[in-house]
């Protein structure tokens, strides 16, 4: 509990304490003497004044700012009318328990920030640079790429690198959900905002810390509240409206009847005081934000982040679900599953095609070269020349060797035997005579099927995977994964109109997400209804682009992610129709004399306080 809460709470045991001394010498006639004096006016103002002078305060304030119409405005509003028709005891009760639905609230919201605030713990205070043989501690702000930090077991990366010197375990539960260290050693990255474990490890900044990963989880954080859902804007322009209509009705009802019927002006009066009480619109002003803020909480426990309740809310009506392959539904690792030798040796077949791709950075030759496993003695290698969109041309060992897709064999009119497998082809020819073949295929993400699947059960019709990969590949993973429909060999331009394509047939609320994590996926996350991303490995220009985040690349937690949306949106829903239908009952018997200043306290801190208990069921998710 904080310190104001704590003073809040303080305030209302004292109020409550005089108010029940008060309460009980009234009704055992102890302070019948003071009757219709001024006396016991001032002593219930005593109590009133202990437990309600803020809210007083507040609506005075807001008044002189041109903001009449609010709660604070509504409960002074009441409060003086319940005391200018001599019911002190029910004032007081009305500010008191006021205050206990205030306290609940926010404690509540508290409780609410606690799983998105702790992410703001991982934000590193310092990082250590070596000076002269000393760790000097400096800003994060004021470290440049490429300079060296250190950091300490138990210390908290500051900044995104390359480790050059150490091994360690690496926490990084704060930023992924996930409970299982990493391990880090050197060659490879860290993110900041993680934890060290117990070894010391030396790392070459990669990233200024306004571009880190830990100053963008921040960013994302800080703004997640500023995008409201269509039904939190509802609820704004309600109140609005709502609140000056009510008060207007409450005078009307104090003056008209009295002046029409010549009735008792101190008893519509204080029907006009409860319904004022009634009227205030807390229990939805309060609940519907808390219970997407909930929502967003409970996404950001198991390392999702959902930048704004509106995109919460759009993946609750998410009806179809896109995929870029490479990174996303599969590792993005390359490796050589298949070799077909024709006229040489299996590792003959292998070494002319590593001696030829020796010098590319492409991640093709990278695994045939992997698979090799030996030293490569490139001196062998002469007239290397790269033949766009076929393949590789070099001199190896004086015999001309060519590398490349069947295009290229064609070109060079080579006989070849045809290879079907899904996957990367690779054919290889040397002295003008086929070689044979290499197949290199990427693997599918442990937990891949098992998303689809799960996708399926929360209500996804229609999955789709998009990829500039050769169509027998993208079969292949389609027919694994159990894709309903995919689309293989397209450019980045191509997805983003495959998207529109598959955007126009949905109807009505339905939405559409993609989920991709390269830079060449940006345009496609940002045109989608819903963008999803890889956080821990995907690009910065796609993690900008998107609506939501998964920090740990697991795509398993999509389904997870629907399942809190729909929880939140039917919570949000069922605070809405609650309050409204209870308000509304109390209003019209408040407006014909059968509710009590009781029942108006009720329907208005009652109502706030199980709202509020209900939001919080957002929190929790399995």
């Amino acid at each position: 509990m904080t310190k104001k809460q704590k003073k809040t709470l303080g305030r209302i045991l004292i109020a409550l304490v005089l108010f029940l001394i008060l309460f009980f010498c009234e009704h055992t006639g102890r302070l019948e003497a003071l009757e219709g004096t001024w006396y016991l006016f001032l002593i219930y103002l005593v109590p009133y004044l202990v437990i309600g002078y803020d809210i007083i305060w507040k609506a005075a304030r807001n008044i002189s700012h041109g903001q009449v119409f609010d709660e604070n405005f509504l409960m002074m509003i009441a409060t003086f009318g319940a005391f200018g028709v001599k019911e002190y005891s029910e004032a007081v009760a009305v500010m008191l328990f006021y205050q206990v639905g205030e306290l609940f609230q926010s404690y509540a919201v508290g409780k609410s920030r606690q799983s998105i605030s702790d992410m703001m713990d991982i934000c590193p205070e310092y990082a250590n640079i070596e000076v002269d043989g000393k760790l000097t501690q400096v800003d994060p702000d004021d470290v440049e790429v490429d300079s060296v930090i250190v950091i300490k077991p138990g210390e908290r990366v500051p900044l995104d690198g390359v480790v050059l010197e150490g091994e360690s375990l690496i926490d990084t539960a704060a930023l992924t959900g996930e409970s299982v260290p990493r391990k880090a050693a050197a060659g490879d990255e860290i993110i900041s905002g993680c934890v060290n474990g117990s070894g010391t490890l030396k790392v070459r900044v990669t990233k200024e810390f306004e571009d880190s990963t830990v100053a963008k989880i921040l960013e994302l954080v800080e703004n997640a509240s500023s995008k409201k859902a269509k039904v939190e804007n509802f609820i704004t322009r309600f109140a609005k409206y709502y609140t000056p209509v009510v008060t207007i009705a409450a005078v009307l009802l104090a003056i008209l009847p009295p002046l029409v019927t010549g009735g008792n002006w101190g008893e519509w009066i204080q029907r006009a005081c409860i319904f004022l009480v009634i009227s205030c619109p807390c229990a939805l002003v309060i609940s519907v934000p808390l219970g997407f803020f909930g929502g967003i909480g409970a996404a950001s426990k198991i390392g999702v982040l959902v930048k704004g309740s509106n995109y919460l809310e759009a993946v609750s009506e998410m009806t179809t679900i896109v995929f870029d392959k490479t990174g996303t539904l599969t590792k993005g690792e390359f490796r050589v599953t298949e070799l077909w030798e024709d006229q040489v040796s299996r590792e003959e077949l292998l070494e002319l095609a590593a001696l030829g791709e020796g010098y590319s950075t492409h991640p093709i030759a990278g695994s045939i070269r992997e698979a090799y496993g030996k030293d490569l003695d490139l001196t062998r290698v002469t007239d290397t020349e790269e033949v766009a969109g076929h393949g590789i041309h070099a001199s190896i060992d004086g015999r001309e060797v060519f590398i490349g897709n069947e295009k290229l064999m064609k070109a060079k009119q080579i006989a070849y035997t045809p290879c079907k497998s899904a996957g990367t082809v690779v054919y290889v020819a040397c002295d003008g005579s086929f070689a044979g073949t290499i197949v290199i295929s990427d693997t599918v993400k442990e937990g891949a099927k098992e998303a689809l699947a799960s996708m399926k059960q929360v209500g996804v019709k229609k999955t789709v995977m998009l990829t500039g990969d050769r169509t027998q590949a993208a079969e292949a993973v389609a027919k694994e994964l159990g894709v309903d429909e995919f689309h293989a060999e397209l450019l980045p331009g191509d997805k983003v109109t495959q998207v529109e394509e598959l955007l126009k047939h949905q109807t009505g609320k339905e939405k559409l997400a993609f989920v991709g994590d390269g830079i060449n996926d940006a345009p496609v996350l940002t045109r989608a209804d819903i963008g999803i991303a890889m956080g821990s490995m995907g690009s910065d220009a796609a993690i900008e682009a998107a609506d939501v985040v998964l920090m740990d690349d697991d795509v398993r937690k999509i389904a997870s992610i629907v399942k809190i949306a729909r929880k939140t949106l039917r919570i949000v829903r069922e605070n809405i129709v609650f309050a409204l239908a209870v308000k509304a009952l109390v209003l019209i018997l408040g407006a014909l004399g059968l509710a009590n200043m009781w029942e108006a306290v009720f329907a208005d801190v009652g109502v706030s306080v199980i709202a509020i208990l209900n939001s919080m069921r957002a929190l929790k998710t399995k």
